[in-house]
């Protein structure tokens, strides 16, 4: 699958340049600009498809029509199984051209922009499939660039087609629109459709598509008019997805084999094929942090998924939280009535406790070690276990390094493991190392709504194996540099890729076999051979092709390859290192190993600005956030302050440690003299040797352009406006204007026009209580109008927070793991934890999951917490 997405965004340029490192992902496309006249001239995808390997270049043209200079943001998201390889910007004629270069030599220029206290930020993920590559540039009054960005991939088959998905949403009507997709497979192409979620009927006829044989074109480009919503609006109709997808003709033969200039590739997966039966153990987490949704989400999955086992198969399950359970000491066959009493089971599945990998996995294996042993399971049937866990493993053994030792000696090649990370609070990259050292492979599970339906999906990728211990074998006197050539199983609807370098360009023909078990014990051996020259008509000059692809598909695939070699090993490899940096130069690929380094235009401020792309990897959690409309705040409790992140349903929080009567300010906008300020109060008695906290009891709102002053306190609302005063009660519901709406003895909610939308909460305590009183709690609902120059202890954050999250580790608490965070130029050691949003349910709340950033929010907000203090509970700035 491959998607991409580009946002154009700017703000006025009134600051030192920064340093940037950037990243990619998804292949998913869309552009937005905000309002200072920034247009976008045009903006144009192109992609060639050449026997599944995609070469992608995306161009787009903006103006800067105001007359100021104004920095200009350039984002795309892209697939994470995508490669850089080339990116320019053109400002004024003049280019500015990418170098790829060692990740350790491009770092000195990182680690400098960090110890000035530079904005330097990796380049953040977003989602679940896309890392967003981004730059900023300064462009002067009225001039115009172009960014240019090149990336590669090989598309990989699932569910029997291969997918290219192009996430258009401009935001604006754009001068010059156009996607272009050109495909070529020389195997024929089966089938080719394409969709899109933003297509009207009007916008229907303008996908153009040709599809012959061997070769389909597609093309989109709507007019301006033809973009808009209606005649006179401003909006666009173009915001969704565009989807491309195909197969190619498969026959039940050795597959399709490909040579061009020196290289091969050969492409394995045979039609019609019978199923072999599998045995598969479930292994799941039921410790305590799986309580309420993902217990819920993994329940309803496993349900569905025991109903889809064919009679033929073998299952397990396998329960643990810091004791191993099992529903039956050994695998059972699907049939109708163990799969029902198996499902009778696991809904009586719970949370618990802690959680045990080590010994939930070794069990999983010895059950089907033993059934293997007591031949109660069909011959050459696919063993597999499934591990599906959301945390770190906190009972039994718990060094990382020596669970996956005892799983991969356990296993010993005998069977798969595949592991399913639930959440962002496991530790990834030790899942993935685990499955990949074990014939598997790993998948983040994300925290949604749709989460039983990932788990459902990817059981469909593993539950239809056909092939077992698949060899394909090349002449060692021919061909060298082999990728990958021997795969332990091949499921339906996947496909095979084995690429290499044939020793003798003058050879001309090439022996190929290919070995593999087959359903019921069946040896199943294939031989062609390929000719070398037939090829040569098979790939005429044409505009479908680019290059040397096959070489750069060889490259591609050996690099990935390598990685995953080096990062499944258990002793660090130099020599698996050092060939994969060496193809990544030499192919000019932005890898987890190399950054690609751009020099941005010169000025006196920053002679040597430059920006640095990196590729990171799905063991690291990055967010880069800059439309505010993206985040929501909160401040509520003693005091708690929330920076929520819907988009990757994520959040960051801090406390205030403070003594009563302090008064803070909250949010600050000096274009429009907006103003929040907050006076925190105590208890009514603390007990000796015990600390007082301290929560919000005032909050004065002021818009000096509008003449509005507002005071809000637990025990009344009064109201300035244009000299008029008003007061409001919590006792009593009551609107003013529409601006102000009070819900008795709840809320309140302020709408100042075309400036900030927020909701004050009202905590009621009882008024006999002997230490605790009512106190108040601020939520914004929309800040998104504030300009770029609003600051405040939250106000900072309105238009965005960068930041980088490691994987968890164990930290003071066994409850709560930490985390190293980069964020502002600061390496701070966060907790996982949570705090209360009590918009929804006063009394109770709801909990929020956050990273916690220690010390008042140090190396979080800018500067110190004290910097934040007023003398008035209406100062204004």
């Amino acid at each position: 699958m491959y998607i991409m997405r580009i946002h154009f965004f700017t703000r006025i340029f009134n600051a030192a340049k920064h340093i940037c490192y950037l990243l990619l992902n998804d292949l998913t496309f869309s552009i937005s600009y905000s309002l200072f006249q920034i247009e976008v001239q045009s903006v144009k995808i192109d992609c060639k498809v050449a026997s599944r390997f995609a070469h992608t270049v995306m161009t787009s043209t903006a103006l800067n029509k105001a007359n100021v200079s104004q920095e200009v943001f350039f984002e795309v998201e892209l697939p994470k199984t995508a490669f850089i390889t080339n990116f320019s910007m053109e400002i004024d004629g003049q280019t500015y051209l990418g170098e790829v270069k060692e990740k350790e030599t491009a770092k000195e220029q990182y680690e400098k922009a960090v110890s000035a206290g530079q904005t330097a930020g990796l380049v953040k993920a977003s989602g679940r499939k896309m890392e967003k590559f981004s730059v900023s540039v300064n462009i002067a009054a009225n001039s115009n660039i172009t960014f240019t960005l090149t990336y590669e991939e090989l598309l990989q088959r699932r569910f029997g087609k291969y997918e290219i998905m192009i996430r258009v949403k401009p935001k604006q009507l754009v001068q010059h629109f156009e996607i272009v997709a050109d495909v070529y497979e020389p195997q024929g192409i089966a089938f080719l459709d394409t969709n899109a979620t933003f297509l009207t009927n009007e916008l229907l006829p303008l996908v153009e598509k040709m599809v012959t044989n061997k070769m389909a074109h597609l093309s989109f480009s709507p007019t301006l008019d033809q973009q808009r919503k209606c005649p006179d609006c401003d909006s666009t109709l173009v915001d969704g997805d565009f989807i491309i997808t195909y197969d190619v003709n498969r026959a039940k033969d050795i597959g399709d084999i490909q040579i061009v200039n020196g290289y091969f590739v050969h492409f394995f997966a045979p039609a019609d094929l019978p199923r072999l039966p599998k045995n598969v153990v479930f292994v799941i987490d039921r410790s305590g942090s799986m309580h309420g949704k993902k217990m819920e989400q993994t329940l309803e999955a496993l349900v569905t998924i025991l109903g889809d086992l064919y009679e033929e198969d073998h299952f397990g399950l396998v329960t643990f939280d810091d004791k191993i359970e099992l529903w039956r000491p050994s695998l059972s066959k699907a049939s109708q009535d163990n799969v029902k009493e198996a499902k009778e089971f696991v809904k009586t599945i719970t949370a618990r406790h802690m959680t045990d990998i080590n010994g939930a996995v070794l069990h999983a294996v010895d059950m089907l070690t033993a059934a293997k042993k007591n031949s109660s399971l069909p011959d050459h049937s696919a063993s597999m276990i499934i591990l599906l866990t959301d945390g770190d493993p906190t009972s039994g053994e718990q060094h990382l390094p020596q669970i996956q030792e005892n799983v991969r000696n356990a296993i010993g090649g005998n069977m798969s493991l595949f592991c399913l990370g639930f959440g962002y609070d496991v530790d990834y990259t030790f899942l993935d190392v685990m499955a990949k050292q074990n014939d598997g492979l790993a998948r983040r599970i994300y925290e949604a709504s749709d989460a039983a339906l990932q788990l459902q999906g990817f059981y469909e990728e593993v539950a239809s194996p056909l092939l077992l211990e698949v060899n394909l074998h090349y002449p060692d006197s021919l061909v060298n540099s082999l990728t990958n050539s021997h795969f332990r199983q091949l499921f339906d609807g996947n496909e095979i890729v084995v690429a290499g370098q044939l020793n003798d360009l003058a050879v001309d023909n090439l022996l190929i076999e290919v070995s593999a078990q087959g359903v019921r014990n069946i040896q199943i051996t294939l031989q062609t051979i390929v000719s070398v020259e037939e090829w040569d008509v098979m790939f005429p000059e044409q505009e479908y092709i680019f290059g040397d692809f096959t070489e750069r598909l060889w490259a591609y695939l050996t690099i990935q390859q390598l990685l995953d070699k080096r990062s499944a090993s258990q002793h660090k490899d130099e020599n698996i290192t050092a060939e994969a940096l060496d193809l990544s130069l030499r192919y000019n690929f932005v890898t987890p190993l190399t950054s690609m380094v751009v020099t941005k235009p010169q000025n006196d401020e920053n002679p040597e600005d430059a920006l640095i792309a990196d590729k990171l990897s799905e063991g690291m959690k990055e967010v880069q956030l800059y439309n505010s409309h993206f985040l929501h705040f909160a401040v509520d409790g003693d005091p708690h302050f929330i920076i929520e992140i819907p988009e990757v349903n994520d959040a960051l929080c801090f406390n205030t440690d403070d003594k009563p009567g302090t008064i803070f300010n909250l949010v600050r906008e000096p274009l429009t003299g907006f103003v929040v300020n907050g006076q925190t109060i105590g208890d009514k008695k603390v007990e000796p040797g015990s600390k007082g906290h301290t929560y919000f009891g005032r909050f004065g709102i002021i818009h000096e352009k509008f003449n509005i002053r507002l005071m809000v306190t637990t025990r009344e609302i009064l109201v300035s406006e244009q000299g008029k005063h008003e007061e409001l009660l919590w006792s009593k519901t009551s609107t003013v204007n529409m601006e102000l709406q009070v819900a008795k003895d709840h809320s309140l909610t302020v709408t100042l026009r075309n400036t900030v939308k927020c909701v004050i909460i009202l905590h009621k305590v009882w008024e006999k209580h002997p230490y605790h009183q009512d106190y108040l709690g601020f939520y914004t609902v929309d800040s998104h109008l504030l300009s770029q120059s609003v600051h405040g202890l939250i106000g900072q954050f309105f238009h965005g927070v960068k930041f980088e999250v490691s994987e968890p580790f164990q930290g003071k608490d066994q409850d709560k793991p930490d985390a190293t965070m980069f964020v502002k130029g600061h390496k701070l050691t966060v907790t996982r934890g949570w705090q209360r949003d009590f918009r929804k349910d006063v009394k109770n709340g709801e909990n929020v999951p956050c990273w916690f950033i220690h010390k008042n929010g140090t190396g979080l907000i800018d500067g110190k917490l004290r910097d934040y203090i007023v003398s008035d509970l209406f100062k204004t700035f």
